[in-house]
C-alpha cells in the first residue's frame, strides 16, 4: 500500500508537532511518522524516575502558540517528565494534529526514486509513503546505546534502559539496584532509586561535574510575571549564544579581578540554580588556569556536601575540565552518598569485568548481587537516529556511507546526493548546544522559506553543493576546536562514547545566534551553495 503526500515528517516530538503545524499553516499535506503510540519524543520514551528537563520551564516551552503560553501554568521551575509529556499533548490536541500522525510505525528504509523525483518511505506496518520532500525530526537523543559489557545480555532480572522505560511503574523498595552511568540520565535515576531501593549501587566511570538546580514551586505571582514578560523571554532567547537565559560574564579576564572577587562570583551563580557559572568570566572556556581554578571551586562544593572523604574525593571530577561535557543540574544528586542504602562504585579505578545472570563482577573479583539493572549510558546521539532510518540518496549511495567518517552537511540542514531531504537539529548545527525548543523553531522556519522559494521558483530539487559541505565542515571544526573542549573528545559530543563511531565534531559550537544569522544570509542571497534544479536529476560526481 502506498500513500502519497507533500512532505513526510519523522517523529512527533516537539520538531516534528512544530513542523506539521507549519506545513498546515502552508497549505501543504503531510503526515508524520511517529514509532510510539503517542506524541512526546523524548519525553515518550524517557520516563525514568527522577526524569527532568535540565532548561527552565518557561524557556522550555514552543514560541509558536502565545495563547498556550498565557493558558498554561508551569508548577515548577523545571518541569519533570510527565508535566512535559502532558504539555506536549496539550500542543498536540490544541491544533488537531494527531489526526496527521501515523503512530506505532517505524521507518525502515527511505530511498530516493531518481525517475520520478520522490522519496519512498518504508515502513514496519507494510505501508510505503511517498513525498518529494521528506523532513526528519527523529531527535539528536533518540537512538538508545546498550554498552557493549561482556555478558550484559545474560542477566536475568529486570534490566531496564532510561531512554525505553517502562509505562507501569517499577517498583525499587526493598531492592538491590545498580545504576550504570553518572551523566546526566544517571544522575536524575539515581536521585530517585535512592529513595526507594533497599540498596543503590551506582557505577561511575567519569565523575561529573553537577550543579544545583534549586528546583521549586512556582507562585501565581511569578507565574504571572512569567507571562507578562513571554514577548520580551522569547527576544532574549532568539538572540543568545545559547538560546537561553543566563547572566552575562562578570567580565571577559577573570584574573584581572582580585580573587576574592572571582570567587564571590562564582559563589552568587552556584546559588542562581542555572548554567550560569560556566559564563562566570569570558574566558573559562579558554584559559586553563581559569578553568581549574572555577573546576576547583565545584570539587569543594561537592567535599562541603558529601561526608566521607574518600567517596568524595572519587565524586571529584579530575579527567576534564569543567564544561567540556554537558553541563548537569541535579536535585541532590551528591546528597545521597551521604545515605546507608547507596554505595559509589568506581569502576575506572575497578572496571565491570562482566555481567553475569545475577549480579556484576569487577576486575579485583568482587561480586555485587543486583536484583534490577539500570542503563543509562545515553545514546548514538545526533547521527545515530539519522543512519538507523537505512536512507539510501541518489546513485544508491547510502547516508550511512556518506558519513563513514562522521557527518558531511551543510548547515545541519542537508546533505549532498540527498535531495529535499531536510534536518531539524541535524548534525553539524547547534542542536544540543542550544535550548532545542529555540533550535526547532529556527529550523523550522528556515526550512518553510526553503519550501516556499522552491515553489515560487518552480524548483523541483535542492540540495547543497559538495564544496559547501566541505567549507561547512572546515567552519564547525574551526569553531569547536577553540578552547578547552577541543581537548576531551571522549564523550558524546564527538561521538567518543560509541565504539567504532568516528570522532568528528557532530555540533557546531559557534553560538545559536551567529548560527541562525549564517543561515539567514545563505537564504537571502539565493541558497547560495546549494544546488537548485527544476527537474529530478540523477545520479552525478
Amino acid at each position: 500500500m502506498h500513500e502519497r503526500f507533500d512532505v513526510v515528517v519523522i517523529g512527533a516530538g516537539f520538531g516534528g508537532l512544530h513542523m506539521l503545524w507549519k506545513l498546515r499553516q502552508m497549505g501543504r499535506t503531510a503526515v508524520a511518522l511517529e514509532k510510539a503510540d503517542d506524541v512526546g519524543g523524548t519525553w515518550y520514551w524517557n520516563r525514568y524516575p527522577g526524569a527532568r528537563c535540565d532548561v527552565p520551564s518557561f524557556e522550555y516551552s514552543v514560541p509558536w502558540d502565545p495563547e498556550l503560553e498565557q493558558e498554561w501554568n508551569w508548577s515548577e521551575k523545571y518541569s519533570a517528565q510527565p508535566e512535559i509529556l502532558a504539555y506536549v499533548e496539550e500542543v498536540a490536541k490544541r491544533h488537531d494534529l494527531k489526526r496527521d500522525i501515523r503512530f506505532e510505525t517505524t521507518v525502515t528504509a527511505m530511498t530516493r526514486d531518481e525517475t520520478r523525483g520522490l522519496w519512498i518511505v518504508e515502513t514496519d506496518t507494510g505501508v510505503t509513503f511517498e513525498a518529494p520532500v521528506v523532513v526528519s525530526a527523529a531527535g539528536c537523543l533518540s537512538a538508545p546505546n546498550l554498552p557493549d559489557i561482556p555478558g550484559i545480555e545474560d542477566f536475568s532480572r529486570p534490566l531496564h534502559h532510561t531512554g525505553r522505560w517502562p509505562h507501569d511503574p517499577v517498583d525499587f523498595s526493598g531492592k538491590s539496584v545498580g545504576v550504570i552511568g553518572t551523566g546526566s540520565t544517571g544522575v536524575q535515576a539515581s536521585t530517585a532509586i535512592a529513595a526507594e531501593a533497599g540498596h543503590l549501587y551506582v557505577f561511575q566511570r567519569t565523575a561529573q561535574y553537577s550543579l544545583p538546580a534549586l528546583n521549586r514551586d512556582i507562585s501565581a505571582e511569578e507565574l504571572a510575571e512569567q507571562k507578562r514578560a513571554y514577548a520580551e523571554l522569547r527576544q532574549l532567547q532568539r538572540s543568545s549564544f545559547g538560546a537561553a537565559v543566563i547572566d552575562p560574564p562578570k567580565g571577559m579576564k577573570a584574573f584581572e579581578d582580585p580573587q576574592e572577587e572571582r570567587l564571590a562570583e562564582y559563589e552568587r551563580r552556584w546559588n542562581i540554580g542555572r548554567q550560569d557559572l560556566l559564563a562566570a568570566y569570558g574566558d573559562i572556556s579558554t584559559d586553563p588556569e581559569v578553568n581549574a581554578e572555577v573546576s576547583e571551586f565545584v570539587r569543594g562544593k561537592i567535599r562541603a556536601i558529601v561526608k566521607d572523604p574518600e567517596i568524595a574525593e572519587k565524586l571529584c571530577p579530575k579527567v576534564n575540565p569543567l564544561g567540556t561535557r554537558r553541563i548537569i543540574m541535579d536535585t541532590g544528586y551528591f546528597e545521597i552518598f551521604n545515605q546507608d542504602n547507596v554505595s559509589l562504585v568506581d569502576i575506572r579505578e575497578d572496571p565491570i569485568e562482566r555481567i553475569t545472570e545475577t549480579g556484576v563482577k569487577l576486575r579485583s573479583g568482587q561480586f555485587i548481587e543486583l536484583d534490577m539493572l539500570v542503563i543509562a549510558t545515553g545514546y548514538d546521539a545526533v547521527t545515530g537516529p539519522l543512519i538507523d532510518m537505512n536512507i539510501t540518496g541518489r546513485g544508491g549511495r547510502t547516508l550511512a556511507d556518506k558519513w563513514e567518517h562522521g557527518p558531511e552537511t551543510y548547515l545541519g540542514l542537508m546533505m549532498h546526493g540527498f535531495p529535499n531531504l531536510f534536518t531539524i537539529t541535524g548534525p553539524q548545527s547547534p542542536t544540543v548546544h542550544a535550548n532545542v525548543i529555540m533550535a526547532i523553531e529556527q529550523h523550522v522556519e528556515w526550512i518553510a522559506k526553503c519550501l516556499a522559494f522552491m515553489e515560487r521558483e518552480q524548483v523541483a530539487e535542492i540540495e547543497p553543493a559538495r564544496q559547501s559541505e566541505e567549507e561547512w565542515k572546515k567552519q564547525v571544526d574551526a569553531v569547536g576546536s577553540v578552547g578547552l573542549r577541543a581537548k576531551d573528545t571522549n564523550n558524546w559530543y564527538t561521538g567518543g562514547n560509541i565504539p567504532g563511531k568516528p570522532r568528528s565534531f557532530l555540533t557546531w559550537q559557534g553560538g545559536f545566534v551567529r548560527y541562525g544569522e549564517i543561515c539567514d544570509t545563505i537564504a537571502n542571497e539565493g541558497y547560495r551553495g546549494f544546488e537548485l534544479n527544476r527537474e529530478p536529476t540523477k545520479a552525478s560526481a
